[in-house]
């Protein structure tokens, strides 16, 4: 193995040299005040990486009072069940309060205007990716029961979150990818062409997570109504963020239930709805769409048993905390948290625009990406991360983005990044031709990956993802 690599294994175990690893069961355990001490240091050293406001997406929300608040209501109910609402219904009660808000908020009431004999509904679940993976299950089973489908395939745009494609893994669909225009949104003429009679959904983006771009959802809605085939708008990330955006004036296509090609939304709790992770709705046009993404098995020994989608015991936890930072900003909060977001991003975005060596992607609204003709733009990463900074890295062309959120609009925090960029612009020029040391790996902020070819990247993940669940020292 090289030192590089060595290197690279050993940085994803920080805390091995200073606490150890455990490798077995301990003999006796330890005392409590003892280990709250050991977590408290390792959150606050953590917490350090995004408290300035220099870390992309990941820390939504970022006020510690807020969290504190959630882990509160959290604590009254992480012990319990969801499953088991018969000693439990105030998770019926938190459940249909949160569907019920997200749908308020993406225009649920619309469906009945264009489709009178529908009812918007939606589910809960764990993440954006079983809200991603229920919707494609709901479509495969009812395509194969109505239409006789057996070898479905679905159209994605090539900015669409890998979740697709871990959904047509999963299920055995096809996933087939549409290309994306210059202005980075799905390129619908693209879309029309892949079409065949075994095609049963198209997907877009609202917006999308490399370059915060929000996909034709109109033009899309008309070609499913044309074609008769589902639509699913993937707004994991930008969900319970846009609509307040629209609110403030900024111009932000309409891409929810307002459009009567759209038959399910995903939309994430836990980013821009301010929730503790692992939470996500997963909104229908009527319920013979969420009806194919339950699991019941009525004759088991156990007795009859149902779940409403990937997941079976599920923490009351996460939901009574979600549905606390729902009611608990209400319109005013979101609307209020939104200005600020979008404001901050426009700044940024302008900052970004003043040197002439960087191009924005697309057209961005709170999340924006750009990339250089003059150097390898990951250069810029690379200086950027060593003030401090968390970007993601893109790849096809190499770009770097900023998902803005509220840690970003505290004092100073804009001003840093003007400062920081220009530094990290001049590193770069004067690097151009060198090979950067960062790379584009998804939720690794500025890693460096000592590999070229997507065989030798896939090789190197799959090590990753070895040693990640096993110390090999």
């Amino acid at each position: 193995m090289s030192d590089d690599l060595t290197n690279l294994i050993k940085s994803f175990y920080p805390y091995a040299e200073r606490y150890g690893v455990i490798r077995a069961l301990p003999e006796a355990g330890r005392e409590r005040a003892e280990i709250l001490r050991e977590l408290d240091g390792i959150a606050r050293a953590e917490n350090r990486s995004w408290e300035g406001g220099r870390c992309s997406g990941s820390m939504y929300s970022g006020d510690h009072e807020h969290y504190d608040f959630l882990n509160q209501v959290y604590a009254r109910f992480s012990y319990i069940n969801a499953l088991q609402r018969d000693m439990c219904p105030s998770m019926t009660r938190f459940e249909t309060d949160i569907i019920a808000m997200s749908l308020d908020m993406l225009h649920g009431s619309a469906v009945q205007e264009h489709h009178p004999d529908e009812t918007a509904c939606g589910a809960l679940g764990f993440g954006g990716t079983e809200s991603i993976i229920n919707p494609i299950l709901a479509y495969r089973d009812r395509a194969r029961e109505e239409r006789g489908v057996t070898a479905p395939n679905v159209i994605v745009p090539a900015t669409a979150h890998p979740a697709f494609h871990k959904a047509g893994h999963l299920l055995g669909v096809e996933i087939r990818v549409a290309p994306v225009d210059e202005t980075t949104r799905v390129d619908v003429d693209a879309v029309r062409g892949l079409i065949d009679g075994r095609t049963i959904a198209l997907v877009g983006s609202a917006g999308n997570y490399p370059y915060g771009t929000i996909d034709p959802i109109a033009a899309l809605s008309e070609l499913a109504v044309e074609r008769d085939l589902w639509l699913h708008v993937d707004a994991c990330l930008g969900g319970f963020i846009l609509p307040w955006g629209e609110q403030l004036g900024y111009d932000i296509p309409v891409f929810d239930f307002r459009l009567p090609g759209v038959t399910s939304i995903s939309a994430d709790t836990h980013k821009y709805g301010y929730g503790l992770k692992g939470t996500s709705v997963v909104l229908y046009r009527d319920t013979e769409f969420r009806r194919r993404q339950y699991f019941i098995a009525p004759a088991w020994k156990g007795g009859a048993y149902v779940s409403n989608g990937l997941a079976g015991s599920r923490s009351g936890g996460l939901l009574a905390a979600t549905w606390a930072a729902m009611v608990s900003y209400g319109r005013e909060g979101y609307l209020r948290y939104a200005r600020q977001i979008f404001e901050t991003a426009a700044r940024m975005r302008a900052i970004v625009c003043s040197h002439p060596e960087l191009t924005l992607m697309g057209d961005p609204t709170f999340c924006f990406s750009f990339r250089s003709d003059a150097f390898n733009v990951y250069h810029v990463n690379d200086h950027m991360a060593g003030q401090g900074w968390r970007f993601n890295g893109q790849q096809d062309p190499e770009a770097i983005h900023m998902c803005v959120t509220r840690p970003q609009t505290r004092p100073g925090v804009v001003e840093a990044f003007e400062t920081d960029l220009a530094a990290a612009v001049a590193y770069a020029k004067q690097r151009a031709g060198q090979k950067p040391r960062s790379s584009a790996v998804y939720g690794a902020g500025s890693s460096e990956l000592p590999a070229e070819t997507p065989e030798q990247v896939q090789q190197l993940l799959t090590l990753a993802l070895d040693v990640l669940q096993k110390y090999p020292f």
